[in-house]
């Protein structure tokens, strides 16, 4: 299956949904654990990276590098933000389920960053659906995805863990997926503090904290707004139906301001050997204020670089509650 674009992710619950939404969805699975077929080809997107997406996700991300606005140290060109297409990838599932129906919690998600998508790149997105299990009552799915460049080259590498259906108010906060190897987000009190991860960098460095608080308003255009979708990151009524106070902030825009912060303190090389891989914890409401950062914990020699591994996490300023954790890594230079 071939599109243009990933089908509109639809008025999750409302049952005012309209006959138009209907007719789009013709011919769609019902989006339930018993119709996955494992392994499930999604099908192939192509999507333009032009000046409107770029500058979109700079908006709700509040992210306005100079590499993604102006030009970069790749050959000059601008440059996508490192998670632009993760959103897209994401959604990647709604060539073959009826999204209107699904009112699901993302989990995990895992990125391997190989290179940048360039400014007017038509780039290639495919993905399928690997994997399938029960837990706790709720049935899981594993999408495994790619975006690939005009020239053929791997820009991104995702895998994602969703719940197809369930009530986010309910499973959100009580950490549907506690990390393996906790991350705890301690630090020593007298841990150096860093700007740049350079060759420089030791275990137990503390990146600089990206403070940030995302609005009502960044939160629904990142969540599709401007396609006419209704969902629970968009729409107050949709969050409450699903059990939500407000709406919430996907956890895909909190992974792409934990990108955002290790493309600063990483530069270039984040873009071509980074990976980030997070958990969500707990819901986190538009307009709560929260910080990113992470701690530095092992500097390996590899070849001729430095691969430098960390712990991350995003944090609620209110009360200091983990709201996202995960690992990451990338390799510098050695001098």
């Amino acid at each position: 299956m071939t599109r243009t674009s990933p089908r509109p992710w639809r008025d999750l619950t409302d049952p005012r949904r309209t006959a138009a939404a209907d007719v789009l969805e013709a011919g769609l699975k019902e989006p339930e654990f018993e119709n996955l077929s494992i392994p499930e080809e999604l099908g192939t997107v192509r999507v333009l990276v032009d000046d409107h997406k770029i500058k979109r996700f700079a908006f709700t991300q509040d992210d306005h590098s100079l590499w993604h606005l102006h030009e970069s140290p790749f050959g000059g060109k601008r440059i996508a933000h490192a998670a632009l297409l993760g959103n897209d990838l994401v959604q990647l599932f709604t060539l073959v389920y009826a999204a209107s129906k699904v009112v699901g919690y993302h989990t995990e998600e895992q990125m391997w960053f190989d290179s940048p998508a360039v400014l007017a790149e038509t780039v290639t997105l495919t993905g399928t659906y690997t994997e399938a299990y029960r837990r706790r009552g709720q049935g899981y799915v594993v999408m495994d995805a790619r975006a690939t460049g005009e020239d053929g080259r791997s820009i991104v590498r995702h895998r994602g863990v969703e719940i197809l259906k369930t009530d986010p108010g309910a499973i959100g906060g009580r950490g549907s997926a506690s990390p393996e190897r906790r991350v705890t987000g301690e630090v020593d009190e007298d841990a150096r503090v860093v700007t740049t991860v350079d060759s420089g960098v030791r275990a137990g460095d503390v990146l600089a904290p990206l403070h940030k608080t995302i609005t009502a308003e960044q939160a629904a255009v990142f969540s599709r707004v401007g396609e006419y979708v209704r969902n629970i990151h968009n729409d107050i009524g949709v969050a409450r139906s699903g059990g939500l106070r407000v709406p919430i902030v996907q956890g895909q825009q909190q992974f792409g301001v934990l990108a955002q912060l290790l493309s600063l303190r990483f530069g270039r090389a984040f873009f071509t050997s980074g990976w980030l891989r997070v958990k969500f914890l707990a819901p986190l409401d538009v307009f709560e204020p929260f910080l990113s950062t992470g701690v530095v914990t092992a500097v390996t020699p590899v070849g001729s670089g430095l691969r430098v591994d960390l712990e991350v996490w995003v944090r609620r300023e209110s009360d200091g509650r983990l709201m996202t954790a995960g690992w990451a890594r990338a390799t510098v230079p050695a001098s």
